[in-house]
């Protein structure tokens, strides 16, 4: 039952993080950085699969092993995982666009780091109280 309260709350939690800085983050930074590279409109079931197995990934990565070592170890690796998968997709794609802000790249890293390790930090105590 454990896993399920931290497959749920670690989803929920990075989920609402992730939907308020996209609101502000499409128009205001992705938009104009990156202009005609973004698809002209959301794509639900790609962004539904990388949510369905981030989550589970960061369960795994991050959240259980703050179960385990204590919270400050978790939230370590939340932050490991989130910067490590974020710089995986951004500079992939510096690497390989012809244009890519390098801005871009490091503001979304730093929003994947910070988004992860606070998620997984909220997750380790939502299991602590309730599992």
């Amino acid at each position: 039952m454990k896993w399920i309260w931290a497959y749920c709350s670690f989803g929920i939690v990075f989920g609402a993080l992730d939907a308020l800085w996209l609101r502000w983050a499409g128009p205001n930074l992705y938009r104009p950085a990156l202009g005609d590279l973004l698809a002209p409109a959301f794509r639900a079931g790609p962004a539904i699969a990388f949510y369905l197995l981030y989550v589970a990934a960061a369960v795994w990565f991050a959240v259980r092993p703050g179960i385990a070592g204590g919270a400050y170890m978790g939230v370590l690796n939340g932050a490991l995982l989130g910067g490590i998968a974020y710089a995986t997709y951004d500079l992939t794609n510096q690497a390989t666009m012809r244009h890519w802000s390098c801005a871009v790249s490091l503001i979304d890293i730093a929003w994947g780091t910070a988004a992860t390790a606070l998620a997984t930090g909220i997750a380790i105590k939502v299991v602590e109280r309730l599992a």
